[in-house]
Order: structure tokens, then C-alpha cells, then sequence
């Protein structure tokens, strides 16, 4: 079921027909929208631009492009000189992430049945007039492994891993934790975690070059995606999340294909997994079971770690002398 939120383009938004769950109209400030939706579930959400407060200050963008998944939102636009009739602000849209832009009916169904991904808009990205700053990787740091973790599901536990690895490998290497555009991280009273938004990456990856490896919970930030040497895509095997996963992105697998996919939290029986890759049609890299967080050294992370090629863990492999990444 979808969401739509209404303001001045109330017009175009009562031509659509699709199924409504919640029909909101008015005008919001980007922090009480953000708390009215951050919580509701739905299928796709078709938000009028105008509907947000001061919405061509590319700043409230960002803050929304934080508090919400902007995968499942399509962006009803305006004509005004202040948002997308001026040259920058669609670069500036994609510079956040958000890539599901229309400005008529037409437009809103097309996204909803063929969402964009940055193929599809890069076109109207301005490199030289990018809102953020952005440090390409270069070969100063091609020696740090930079690991990406990412929910596939919604809330499949990137950010405690994030942080569970960055605590078991800390002791054999030196290993930095960064979390994007959330702060999350504040929760775990550790002081050596990195809490940042998106336009900071690139300067905290330069600054740290020298590090054995980088972890980096990205949420939905497209350009940590883009600036990580390799992802980890968690997926949680329980029913009820797998099928809002197969309703919202039937595709999800398939595009993953030959990607690392970790189920996690997960009590599968190896029987279960070998039915789940069947049906989804593709070959997962490690089964994670529940973790004990206050445990100080976890065997079956260790594992996990030593198979991502950090061979100084210690491994459940027999074969101790394998030879890794680092």
C-alpha cells in the first residue's frame, strides 16, 4: 500500500490510481515529517516537493534523504525558479541520493513500476557544481581494505556488525568503524567509533589510508556505496521480512548476483538455506546466526572474518596456513 502527501500539486496527485494506505495534505517542517513516516510501513511513498517546508534548501533535502528511504520515494516536483526549473537542483537531488524525481502523473507511475537508479539520472548530475565534497580513493589507499555493510532488509543489524567487527578485528589490526548519515553508533559508549554524514567520507577515508581495513555501516548513502572497495549485504531470513523485501524489490537477489549476501540473525538449518537459495536464485556467503554482544570473543565472527581473507583471526578452518587478503 503507498503513502501520498499533498500540498499545492494536490491536482496531479488525485489523477493517480494506485492502492492508498495514508493520504496526508499540507505543508511540514522536514523534522515533524520525518517523524510522522519513520516508523509507518508502506509501499511506495509520493511526496509533493511543496508539501516540505523550505524543500529548495538542499540542506532540508539532505535531512530528508536521512530520515526516510528514499527508494521508496517518488518526488512530485515543482516549476518554480526556486527548486527544479533552476540548473543546479537536480544534480543536487542526486548528490543526496534521491533519484525517483517526476513533475507529472505520467511521470509518478512510470517511477513506481521502474524505479531510477543513478544510470538513469546521472545525465543531470553537475560534477563541477556537487553540493558535497567527495576524496577519491587513491593508490595511497588501495593497501586499506574498505568494507561496506548495508541492510537488504529493513533493520537486519548493519550497524551492530559494523561495530562487532570493528571490535574483534581491532585486536590483531588497526581498524576504524564509521556509521554514514546516522548516530547510531552513539548507543554503543565507545568513543572510537565514527559518526559522519556522506560529503565527510571521502576526507575520513584520505586522513586514515593507513589503517589495515575501514568498516562502514553506509545506510542509504549512494555515494559511501560508491567510494567502498567491497559490500556486504545483510539479509534477515525470517518470513514476514523476506516477503516485504520480495514486494518492495522483487529483484533484490538477482541484482545481487555473485555479491556477498549474509543472513543474519539467522537460525536457519543448513536444509533451509540450501531451500532459500533455491528460491531465490542465489548462493549466499555466510550463515550468521544471533550474536552474544557482551561476549568478548565471538568464534563464529571470527570465522566469518577469517573467510573475508583477515587471516590473523583465528578461524573454525582446519586450514590454519590458508592465505588471505591481509
Amino acid at each position: 500500500m503507498n503513502v501520498i502527501v499533498g500540498n499545492r500539486q494536490q491536482a496531479i496527485l488525485n489523477e493517480l490510481n494506485i492502492d492508498i494506505i495514508k493520504s496526508v495534505t499540507g505543508q511540514y517542517d522536514v523534522d515533524t515529517f520525518i517523524e510522522m513516516f519513520k516508523n509507518f510501513y508502506y509501499q511506495r511513498m509520493i511526496l509533493d516537493i511543496t508539501a516540505i517546508k523550505n524543500y529548495y534548501d538542499a540542506k532540508v533535502l539532505q535531512k530528508l534523504s536521512i530520515g526516510l528511504d528514499m527508494e521508496k520515494v517518488i518526488l512530485l516536483l515543482d516549476n518554480t525558479d526556486e527548486s527544479s526549473s533552476a540548473p543546479d537542483y537536480l544534480s543536487k537531488l542526486i548528490s543526496i541520493g534521491i533519484y525517483n524525481f517526476t513533475k507529472n502523473a505520467e511521470g509518478i507511475m512510470y517511477l513506481y513500476n521502474n524505479p531510477n537508479t543513478y544510470r538513469d539520472v546521472a545525465q543531470y548530475h553537475q560534477l563541477d557544481n556537487v553540493i558535497v565534497e567527495q576524496v577519491m580513493v587513491t593508490e595511497e589507499t588501495k593497501a586499506c581494505r574498505i568494507i561496506g555493510i548495508k541492510d537488504l532488509t529493513d533493520n537486519s543489524g548493519a550497524t551492530t556488525l559494523t561495530y562487532l567487527m570493528y571490535r574483534q578485528l581491532k585486536k590483531k589490526y588497526d581498524v576504524l568503524a564509521v556509521e554514514v548519515d546516522k548516530n547510531d553508533f552513539t548507543y554503543f559508549n565507545n568513543g572510537n567509533l565514527i559518526s559522519i554524514v556522506s560529503n565527510e567520507l571521502g576526507k575520513v577515508i584520505a586522513n586514515n589510508s593507513n589503517k589495515d581495513a575501514i568498516i562502514i555501516d553506509v545506510n542509504n548513502s549512494p555515494m559511501a556505496i560508491g567510494m567502498v572497495q567491497d559490500i556486504i549485504y545483510l539479509v534477515e531470513p525470517s518470513i514476514i521480512k523476506l516477503n516485504k523485501l520480495m514486494i518492495i524489490k522483487r529483484n533484490a537477489f538477482k541484482e545481487l548476483k555473485d555479491r556477498k549476501i549474509i543472513l543474519n540473525q539467522s537460525v536457519l538449518s543448513k536444509k533451509d538455506i540450501l531451500e532459500l537459495e533455491y528460491e531465490a536464485r542465489a548462493k549466499f556467503f555466510f550463515n550468521m546466526p544471533p550474536l552474544n554482544e557482551r561476549e568478548d570473543n565471538i568464534p563464529i565472527l571470527n570465522t566469518f572474518l577469517y573467510k573475508l581473507g583477515f587471516i590473523r583471526q583465528e578461524s573454525g578452518f582446519e586450514d590454519k596456513k590458508k592465505r588471505g587478503l591481509l
